[in-house]
C-alpha cells in the first residue's frame, strides 16, 4: 500500500480564504510530513500567487462568482462553472486524493462538488456566523463541516460540525517587540493612545473617506492613528494628508507588510468583520471597533460583529453611520481604560488557538479512512 496520503485543498479569492487554506496545508505538513497536498484555486484570483509563495503547487479552474446586478452576464459564468467541473474532475482522477478541503470562494464549490460525487470524502470549513451559499449547497455530501460560531446548526447537520474557530496566520503571534518598540518602529509617541485602522489589504471606502474627512479631528485629538489605506485610495488619502498640513500623530501606508508589529503598537484597532480579521482579533485579545461592510453576500460581516458585539467583546459602528460616529467614538473608547480591558477580556474568550491542527486532524483522519478502504 502508498504510504503518502493526498489530499486537496481548494478555494480562495480573498485573503481571507487563502490565510485558512494554507494554515491547514501548514498543519498537515507538520503533522504528517509526507502528505501530498494539491490546491485547486480560481484562475486570475490571488491565490494563484499566494499559495505558491507559501510553498505548495496550485492549478486554476476558469471559475467566476455571479453576477447578482447583470443577469445576462451569468451566460458565461455557467459556461465557465461546467468547464470548471470538467477540469475539477480531470484534476481529481490524475491526483487521486484521499480527501477534500473547501474553505470558501469560488473554486471551491466545483472541486468539492466533484470530489463528493466521486465518493471522495469532502470537509467544509465555514468561517462566517452566517453560512455562505457554496457551502449549504456543499454540506448535504461533506463528511464534516468545521465552523467558527456557535449556533450553525441553522444551517448544517448537527452531527457534521466540529466547533473549530478559523485558522489565522500564526506568524502574528510570533514578534517579540514590546508596544513601546512598535510604536517607535511606526515614529510614533510611545506615551500617547494609539488606534490602528485596517481595512483589509484593498482597502475600505467608507472607513478610508471618515478618515480623510476627519483630518482636523485626529490632529486635536491628542491620539496617534496608523492608517493602511489598501492600494486604491493610498494617492487620494496621501494628498488629503498633505493639504491638512503637519500630522506627526498619523502614520499612512497602503499596506501593512509585519501585521504582528502594527497589532502590538494598537491600543485599539478599527476593523472592518471579515471573519479571518475578527478571528485573529481574538486571538491576539485586541479591542475593535467593527465597521461591517455592506457589500457583501447575505450581510454576513454584520452578522459576523453582532456575535461578539452581544458578548461584550467589540464596539460596532454601522458603515451608513460611520461618517458622524467612528472617529469619536475610538477617540472616546481608546481613553477609556476599562472599555479597553473589558473588550479585551472578552474577545480572548472567543479566541481558538489551534484551529489549523484541528481541522488538519479531522482532515488527515477522514483521508485515512477512505485510503484504508480503498486501497488494501
Amino acid at each position: 500500500m502508498e504510504k503518502n496520503v493526498r489530499i486537496i485543498i481548494s478555494g480562495g479569492g480573498t485573503g481571507g480564504h487563502i490565510f485558512p487554506a494554507v494554515s491547514i496545508a501548514n498543519a498537515l505538513k507538520k503533522q504528517h510530513p509526507d502528505t501530498e497536498i494539491l490546491f485547486v484555486g480560481a484562475e486570475g484570483r490571488m491565490e494563484m500567487q499566494r499559495v505558491p509563495a507559501a510553498g505548495y503547487r496550485i492549478i486554476g479552474l476558469p471559475v467566476a462568482g455571479f453576477d447578482r446586478k447583470h443577469l445576462l452576464k451569468n451566460i458565461g459564468v455557467l459556461v465557465k462553472l461546467v468547464r470548471s467541473q470538467l477540469k475539477a474532475r480531470k484534476i481529481i482522477k490524475d491526483f487521486k486524493p484521499h480527501a477534500a478541503v473547501g474553505v470558501g470562494g469560488y473554486a471551491s464549490g466545483p472541486t468539492l462538488k466533484v470530489a463528493g460525487s466521486m465518493g471522495i470524502p469532502t470537509l467544509l470549513q465555514e468561517q462566517n456566523s452566517y453560512a455562505g451559499v457554496t457551502n449549504k449547497l456543499l454540506a448535504k455530501q461533506a463528511a464534516k463541516i468545521c465552523v467558527a460560531y456557535e449556533g450553525m446548526e441553522r444551517f448544517f447537520d448537527k452531527n457534521k460540525i466540529i466547533l473549530t474557530g478559523n485558522p489565522v496566520r500564526q506568524n502574528l503571534l510570533d514578534t517579540k517587540l514590546s508596544r513601546e518598540e512598535a510604536v517607535r518602529s511606526f515614529g510614533l509617541d510611545t506615551t500617547k493612545k494609539t488606534v490602528l485602522i485596517i481595512g483589509g489589504s484593498l482597502g475600505a471606502r467608507t472607513i478610508n473617506r471618515c478618515v480623510m474627512q476627519g483630518l482636523e479631528k485626529i490632529k486635536a485629538s491628542g491620539v496617534q492613528f496608523i492608517w493602511q489605506t489598501g492600494k486604491f485610495y493610498i494617492d487620494e488619502a496621501k494628498a488629503a494628508v498633505r493639504q491638512a498640513g503637519e500630522l506627526p500623530m498619523l502614520y499612512v501606508t497602503d499596506f501593512i507588510a509585519d501585521m504582528a508589529t502594527a497589532y502590538r503598537a494598537a491600543d485599539l484597532v478599527i476593523s472592518r468583520a471579515g471573519a479571518g480579521s475578527i478571528s485573529e482579533l481574538c486571538l491576539l485579545e485586541k479591542p475593535v471597533i467593527l465597521v461591517p461592510s455592506p457589500n457583501v453576500a447575505e450581510d454576513h460581516q454584520t452578522k459576523n460583529a453582532l456575535a461578539l458585539v452581544n458578548k461584550d467583546a467589540a464596539l460596532y459602528v454601522k458603515d451608513s453611520e460611520a461618517a458622524d460616529k467612528l472617529l469619536d467614538e475610538a477617540v472616546k473608547a481608546v481613553n477609556q481604560p476599562e472599555t479597553l480591558k473589558k473588550l479585551s477580556t472578552n474577545i480572548a474568550k472567543l479566541a481558538f488557538r489551534d484551529s489549523a491542527d484541528v481541522i488538519a486532524a479531522e482532515v488527515y483522519k477522514l483521508a485515512l479512512n477512505y485510503k484504508d478502504k480503498h486501497e488494501r
